[in-house]
């Protein structure tokens, strides 16, 4: 006896849609429509409209996705957001970087500063992956801080000296940096999150999402996050990595490439995750409306709060959610614990 095709109604029902939150959707499709410009000459510097990815290790699951935003999809205009996900090592001492980075929206060549900044960190984290490798495992704070920012300071190095280069401004060839480290050890809970920029780092703990960074005022200076106090970390409560964020000065003066511009300020954070809790990186375009339009940050709640993981295919579908006023790229990393 031959089994009869699915029905087609039923399969369409349980494929993943990129849905909408609002009373109307947003002005523009939610597929992609116009490609990039292309030439001969920057065939090397296209980047798709979409990637993910995922992955496994000790008691936590990953997953990420960059998006190309509904205005530069309609435009025609390439992905300015980068995304880099990879493992260096082996076994319970290897380490997984998450990269993610968001060139400037003014900026011709800004897809291209978000990939250099991915790629050079990533460089930058594999030739010292063993050394970091060991402080997250031992709870090193200190030493990862100081590490890490020698790091980043090298990739912000290279992109001043790529700007050079191409004859711009340093302003016009860079982009915001964030990243998260995980070790695969089953028996280490330490996240670890550095960065330079704009984007978000958000925890979904008992249902209820914590912006874990502070927004920090023009001119500099830490100050309290945009959410209410009831979504903001509670006080102390044994978790002491996950409470001490560190936001810290210019860089130091011995990196590569021309005089350093006055510097955003670097910022790291070592954290104790707890089973059930999710930690979301991401970039500006995500972080935006998560932190001004509370459907979001509700909807994902319910999303992810309870179900475990969803696959790679819904996790894209989740990280799409459409808000009418909010069109930029969306890049964002996401780990269950288990």
């Amino acid at each position: 006896m031959h089994e009869l095709p699915p029905d087609p109604r039923v399969a369409a029902d349980v494929r993943p849609v990129v849905g909408h939150l609002g009373d109307r959707p947003p002005t523009y499709d939610a597929e992609p429509a116009a490609l990039p410009s292309a030439t001969s000459e920057n065939l090397e510097g296209l980047v798709p409209d979409t990637v993910s990815d995922g992955a496994r290790y000790g008691t936590y699951t990953l997953r990420a996705a960059s998006v190309r935003g509904d205005s530069a999809r309609f435009r025609g205009e390439p992905r300015r957001d980068g995304l880099l996900t990879a493992r260096f090592g082996e076994a319970e001492s290897a380490l997984v970087l998450v990269a993610v980075a968001g060139g400037r929206r003014d900026g011709e060549a800004a897809h291209l500063a978000a990939a250099d900044a991915c790629r050079w960190i990533g460089g930058a984290v594999a030739r010292s992956h063993l050394r970091l490798s060991e402080d997250i495992r031992a709870g090193r704070r200190g030493d990862l801080k100081s590490g890490l920012h020698r790091l980043t300071d090298r990739t912000y190095g290279k992109l001043r000296a790529r700007a050079a280069e191409l004859g711009v401004e340093p302003d016009a060839y860079t982009a915001s940096l964030r990243c998260l480290l995980l070790s695969a050890d089953p028996d280490c809970r330490t996240r670890v999150f550095f960065g330079v920029g704009s984007g978000g780092l958000f925890r979904l703990r008992d249902g209820l999402w914590q912006d874990l960074e502070p927004f920090i005022p023009e001119g500099g200076g830490a100050g309290r996050a945009a959410w209410p106090a009831s979504a903001q970390e509670a006080g102390p409560d044994g978790d002491r990595l996950t409470m001490d964020l560190q936001i810290t000065g210019p860089a130091t003066p011995d990196v590569e490439g021309p005089p350093q511009p006055p510097a955003e300020p670097f910022r790291f954070r070592a954290s104790v995750a707890r089973p059930g809790d999710t930690l979301m990186l991401c970039s500006n375009g995500l972080a935006e409306p998560m932190r001004g339009e509370p459907a979001l940050p509700g909807e994902l709640a319910e999303r992810w709060g309870s179900a475990g993981p969803p696959g790679l295919p819904a996790f894209l579908a989740d990280t799409q959610l459409r808000i009418k006023g909010y069109a930029d790229d969306r890049t964002c990393a996401a780990v269950w614990e288990a």
